[in-house]
């Protein structure tokens, strides 16, 4: 296997970051994670530009896209899968022991690993803690991801395979790698950014493919919503069929179906939506 690290392809067990690099030390720095179908990125340039977004928002200096491009291609035809998890990371690379920045520039490091197709289903949970729909990365995709560590450890223990959170004021907000939707009365209905969800690039296609509707929802919705499903790059379209001790009853249920269905005709039509 080779990723990319300080503008060229390495192998993966001779590759070194520095460990005092800022990504390690104090959790200053991006990622994304992008979906590869047979050598191919999805959405790619939605994943750069959120990239963009993310760094602007931490202060970091904008990525060369170019070369982020560059060693996505390289790896993904170095390292040839049928279904691969693509993570491109960016830091404020090597830094002295505190927050402040120094003045190496920033770390690139773009890795694949094999993926398989996520069940159409799933059992979720929902834990005590709350997302900060005002804190200064709120919506930002960083490496600082110590407490969805926490929170999707908590699910594993209940058999579930996400978390979700509820944000400072009793709001739906996410998942700790996932966007929530809910069906109520046949329509679709998600979080909106302001509730301190990411902007994930499937919730966005989700909501244009779907016509579903941003909308301030309490996060006791789950126990009586009609149908749940979560949107991320690896679940794409994936139904919920237990929230905590709620099972909900003929999952996928068919709002739920068809956008899973829509997401698949319209992903497979266009790789870069």
């Amino acid at each position: 296997m080779k990723l990319w690290l300080d503008g060229g392809l390495q192998d993966i067990e001779s590759a070194r970051v520095s460990v005092f690099d800022h990504g390690l030390t104090v959790g200053d720095g991006i990622f994304e994670t992008v979906k590869a179908v047979h050598g191919r990125p999805f959405a790619l340039t939605r994943h750069l530009d959120r990239l963009t977004r993310s760094a602007r928002g931490l202060g970091l200096p904008d990525p060369d896209l170019e070369e982020v491009r560059r060693a996505c291609t390289a790896v993904l035809d170095a390292n040839p899968l049928p279904l691969g998890r693509l993570r491109i990371t960016y830091t404020g690379g090597h830094g002295p022991l505190g927050s402040d920045r120094g003045e190496h520039g920033p770390t690139l490091v773009v890795a694949v690993g094999e993926s398989a197709r996520r069940p159409d289903s799933t059992a979720v949970i929902t834990v005590p803690w709350t997302r900060n729909e005002r804190g200064a990365v709120a919506g930002l995709k960083t490496t600082s991801y110590a407490e969805n560590v926490v929170a999707l450890a908590r699910a594993r223990e209940q058999g579930a395979s996400e978390a979700l959170f509820g944000n400072t004021v009793g709001q739906l907000c996410e998942g700790t790698g996932s966007n929530v939707f809910v069906v109520l009365g046949g329509e679709i209905h998600t979080p909106p950014l302001a509730s301190g969800c990411l902007a994930g690039i499937t919730r966005a296609l989700v909501v244009e493919w779907t016509g579903a509707k941003e909308t301030d929802l309490p996060l006791d919705v789950l126990e009586g919503a009609d149908e749940i499903f979560l949107t991320s790059t690896l679940r794409d379209v994936q139904a919920v069929q237990r929230v905590d001790d709620r099972q909900l009853p003929g999952v996928p249920g068919p709002v739920t179906a068809k956008a899973m269905r829509v997401f698949d005709e319209r992903a497979g039509d266009d790789l870069d939506p």
